[in-house]
């Protein structure tokens, strides 16, 4: 097992691929290190799939929280199963609206949105995958999520299709974005492409294909590594003397007044020590005061 591959590895995803497949492939890339992805693509999708490797792997609860980017196409004047082309068609129509009717509809797709998962999905209900009910023909009740639409803009490229730039927040289905918006406009609507631009901050400019990796030597990919403390480069420094940094790897809050500064409850630092970023903290009250408690060790 590579011993150096802690990190987070931005990897474009190529169409026909699961992102598990893609996370097996990389890691065998990585000497088999533990390896792990953050936010499943489509196998029909393509884009940025950011792979956590080695200790990374225990920062993806904080990289799912983050918003994402995404161009789809739109077509309209289909329904299927699936909420995209992939699927069995289950209706047609010729009563395409005009590009006017199609901008309007979208207004009431932007902001906060009740947003229900489909059937052909990887979310788990009683332990079971949606996607492996509706392959067996069992459809469930599901419940309607809030998700936000930060932005939503489309572009015509023919009397049925349209793209769409997609900025929304995690536990968003762009697949059932686009069967919802052909369902206001009365004619049916299906994804037929889906490329992801941008995952917890890391933009397609970011990532590299399979093929790129393959044909590079070990110590070349293990460069392409972005370290684990990149996720959480928006929170402060805290660099702790020896003494308290072997208090806080061992779980031991570290008091605010020690340290001599203050921070408002609820605010998350990176924790430093000689040899650099070691774990997450959080300022939390205590009976002695406010102080950081070490919530996830990555050194």
């Amino acid at each position: 097992m590579s011993e150096s591959a802690n990190g987070i590895l931005i990897l474009y995803k190529s169409a026909g691929m699961t992102s598990q497949s893609a996370v097996s492939r990389v890691r065998r890339l990585f000497d088999g290190v533990k390896a792990g992805h953050t936010g499943t693509l489509d196998p029909m999708a393509t884009g940025v799939l950011p792979i956590l490797l080695g200790r990374a792997v225990k920062a993806s609860e904080y990289m799912l929280e983050s918003g994402k980017h995404y161009r789809a196409t739109l077509r309209l004047g289909i329904t299927t199963d699936t909420e995209d082309t992939t699927g069995s068609v289950l209706s047609t129509s010729d009563a395409i609206p005009d590009e006017a009717r199609v901008r309007s509809a979208l207004d009431a797709f932007r902001g906060e949105i009740l947003h229900t998962p489909p059937m052909y999905s990887a979310l788990k209900v009683g332990g079971r995958k949606l996607v492996d009910l509706a392959r067996a023909g069992e459809v469930i009740e599901r419940t309607p999520r809030r998700i936000t639409v930060y932005a939503l803009r489309a572009e015509r490229v023919s009397d049925t299709d349209y793209t769409l730039d997609v900025h929304c927040s995690k536990g968003t289905y762009i697949r059932t974005l686009c069967a919802d918006i052909g369902q206001a406009l009365g004619c049916g609507g299906a994804m037929a492409s889906l490329e992801r631009t941008e995952a917890a901050g890391f933009p397609l400019s970011s990532a590299h294909t399979l093929q790129e990796l393959e044909a590079l030597d070990p110590a070349a990919r293990a460069a392409l590594l972005y370290p684990t403390e990149h996720i959480f480069c928006d929170l402060e420094r805290i660099t702790l003397p020896a003494f308290f940094a072997h208090l806080a790897r061992n779980g031991v809050e570290i008091y605010l007044h020690k340290l001599g500064c203050s921070l408002p409850l609820g605010t998350r630092v990176r924790l430093h020590d000689n040899n650099g970023f070691f774990a997450l903290g959080e300022v939390r009250a205590f009976d002695g005061g406010n102080a950081i408690k070490p919530i996830k060790q990555f050194g």
